[in-house]
């Protein structure tokens, strides 16, 4: 009998959905290592199907910041396992990521109605300066807020792109002119000093390359170590946890700034598309440049150990890039002589076959 109902239970199946599991106990004393513990794994996004139970999408980043929350649990006195597994019984797989779903969607909520507020007290009218600035840091919070939520949003949901829509409003209208003058967004960001984690590489670089080059050509950079960094006023960060611009959605940060700045250029666009398939190598846009801008990138990263190097080696790497990809465009693109030429060429040719 049993073997018969081992037979009947599908323990695989290409379709079913792989978790991994966090099954934990910690002492009940003292009080404030639960709360810490429970706020680690709520920041990472996991979900309790037990009480001492979490769920995570399998995946490599999930398994890490699993097997860190049970680092630390064990060094607290508390005992844990990690496992994948897959359910056939009980909860379903659409039950488990409706509780993603359910808890992301209380995340975005609290952003869309600190947007909608902020969008309120701006109007559709122009303000002035001293306003106008702070407005600029609330977006600021707000999109740090959005890209920590939307890490945790492992099946897209339909509020973050609500959210990203609101945030995109908001961002147009604060780029708006200041009330009696006709300042730039460009101005605003001019000799800004742009703060990223050390030891550059694709993403990182790739951004720098386009911070300078297109968004702000008197920017400072500041490499730092991610844990235990302090931001100053005025800075910005990209491409690290808590940044203005980093991730966002399926986005790599530098595609995260050549939409938020709306950079309208198609060699941009090309780029963007190698520097994603290269930084997070699922193959969307097919790119079969990004092998060899990756090898050459790692070369620079071998032959030079500080960053500020490899950001000039890596930006001269992606100004020749810049180059070839706008010569191929225009090349392919014909021009007002060519078509001027095609054209008398055609009209000759019918004079004749009359």
């Amino acid at each position: 009998m049993s073997d018969t109902v081992e037979r009947s239970i599908p323990v695989s199946s290409p379709d079913r959905q792989r978790w991994l599991l966090l099954i934990h106990q910690i002492p009940p004393k003292p009080d404030y290592f639960r709360v810490r513990v429970g706020r680690r794994l709520q920041r990472i996004g996991a979900v309790a199907i037990k009480n001492s139970v979490y769920v995570l999408p399998a995946s490599e980043r999930a398994a890490e910041e699993f097997l860190e929350v049970l680092r630390e649990i064990m060094e607290g006195g508390g005992e844990g396992s990690l496992c994948s597994a897959s359910f056939i019984g009980g909860l379903s797989d659409p039950e488990i990521k409706n509780r993603f779903l359910q808890a992301r969607s209380q995340d975005y909520a609290a952003i869309a109605s600190d947007a909608q507020a902020v969008l309120k007290a701006h109007g559709r009218h122009r303000i002035a300066t001293e306003r106008h600035n702070a407005l600029k840091d609330s977006l600021a919070k707000l999109r740090k807020r959005f890209a920590a939520v939307a890490m945790m949003d492992f099946f897209e949901s339909e509020p973050r792109r609500r959210v990203a829509q609101t945030l995109d409003e908001l961002e147009k209208r604060l780029m708006a002119p200041l009330a009696g003058e006709a300042r730039s967004e460009q101005d605003y960001f001019r000799g800004r000093t742009w703060v990223t984690r050390e030891g550059l590489f694709v993403d990182r670089i790739a951004s720098a390359w386009l911070i300078q080059r297109f968004i702000d050509p008197a920017a400072r950079f500041k490499f730092v170590a991610p844990l235990g960094f302090r931001v100053s006023p005025g800075e910005l960060r990209f491409d690290m946890v808590g940044a203005e611009y980093t991730h966002e959605g399926d986005r790599c940060t530098f595609e995260t700034l050549v939409h938020r700045f709306r950079l309208d250029d198609s060699t941009l666009t090309q780029i963007a598309e190698i520097v994603h398939d290269i930084d997070l190598k699922d193959g969307k846009f097919g790119r079969e440049d990004a092998v060899g801008i990756e090898r050459v990138l790692a070369g620079i990263a071998v032959a030079h150990s500080d960053d500020t190097a490899r950001l000039a080696r890596g930006g001269q790497l992606f100004d020749e890039l810049y180059a070839l990809l706008r010569r191929e465009a225009q090349s392919a693109t014909p021009t007002v002589d060519d078509v001027t030429s095609k054209a008398i060429e055609s009209s000759r040719r019918t004079s004749l076959a009359e």
